[in-house]
């Protein structure tokens, strides 16, 4: 698997915790969403990446202004194929190649490249039965440019799993079932892992009496959820191991997972989303990926892993949706104990 080197600034978050500036070398990234009309320029946007220290970044489609200012900086890229494209792509190997020659070619000598993503959370759905091909015409375009380090695999959410608890019950939905297996077939066979989106917050925020907020913010003390001869102190850790279950229902136990988003909002519901509660499951995911602990199926396994969001973005649904930033567009950071953003 390829393995994100990401030195990331904590300031953002450990600061309104600890009131210092951290530093930790640990593999995780921030998406960069853009779904605002009022946010920075690319530009601006990877200058504060550097600022910060925040070494990766997950972009959910080949933009081409955020890809020109992404030249040279150094910052590792997860690109992100359109759900929309999927099909185009799946037809045949020269419009996969013709995708690749206009999206990820002109920009290899000076970007670096770790992920892309053959659509987002588009299992089940109307484009799911054409991934599979889809990646297979991908990783022959990369093949064929010696360019096998760089990793495709697609993004899916919890929404595929038919159950989640306890993890060991778990197993996909049948409608996501079929194409699921063939892509987990194909990242067996390239040893890329599945990207999955785990967001304990609506877990909590949609049943509060049954889900405790330590289990959901990383900072019970004692095991919570004990499943046969596993014991689980946080959320996060049985979500994946849920998906870890579920692949190996249809068959393959070596597949890894990365975490494409997490996140929690620091708005928009009440007492459920304070720039507290944000700040500290934000704080904890990031130590989390970075222990390399691996979960209590797979000890030891690597994690890559992304933030959601970089920035509040206003063109979101209203309430939550609009506050999983860690900045907010004028580039000052959401945690109101942090200092300003400079520059």
């Amino acid at each position: 698997m390829a393995k994100l080197r990401i030195r990331l600034v904590l300031s953002i978050i450990i600061a309104s915790m600890h009131g210092h500036m951290g530093v930790a070398s640990i593999d995780i990234g921030v998406c960069y969403g853009m779904n605002g009309d009022n946010l920075p320029p690319p530009s601006a946007v990877v200058a504060l990446y550097k600022k910060y220290g925040i070494n990766s970044m997950r972009l959910f489609d080949p933009n081409p202004q955020a890809l020109e200012a992404l030249r040279g900086s150094l910052i590792e890229v997860s690109l992100g194929v359109r759900n929309a494209d999927i099909p185009t792509i799946a037809s045949t190997q020269e419009a996969a190649d013709s995708w690749f020659q206009s999206n990820v070619a002109p920009y290899l000598n000076d970007v670096e490249f770790a992920y892309i993503s053959v659509g987002n959370e588009a299992i089940p759905g109307q484009y799911a039965s054409v991934i599979p091909p889809a990646m297979q015409n991908l990783q022959n375009a990369l093949n064929a440019r010696n360019l096998a380090g760089i990793k495709v695999t697609t993004v899916v959410s919890t929404a595929t799993l038919a159950s989640s608890y306890p993890p060991s019950g778990s197993a996909f939905l049948p409608e996501a079932s079929s194409t699921l297996s063939g892509v987990l077939q194909f990242l067996s066979a390239q040893g890329s892992p599945l990207m999955i989106n785990v967001y304990p917050y609506f877990a909590y925020a949609s049943d509060p009496t049954n889900v405790r907020l330590d289990y959901a913010q990383f900072t019970a003390t004692g095991a919570v959820v004990v499943d046969s001869n596993l014991s689980y102190q946080n959320l996060f850790d049985a979500v994946v191991d849920s998906f870890y279950w579920a692949m190996e229902k249809l068959g393959v136990s070596d597949v890894g997972v990365a975490v494409s988003e997490s996140g929690w909002p620091s708005a928009g519901n009440g007492n459920f989303t304070t720039p507290e509660l944000a700040g500290t499951y934000n704080r904890n995911f990031i130590k989390r990926i970075g222990s390399n602990i691996g979960t209590p199926k797979r000890p030891g396994a690597h994690m890559d892993g992304f933030v959601f969001a970089i920035f509040n973005e206003n063109l979101k649904p209203a309430g939550t949706e609009q506050n999983f930033g860690l900045f907010d567009p004028s580039m000052n950071p959401v945690y109101p104990s942090l200092p300003p953003a400079k520059g």
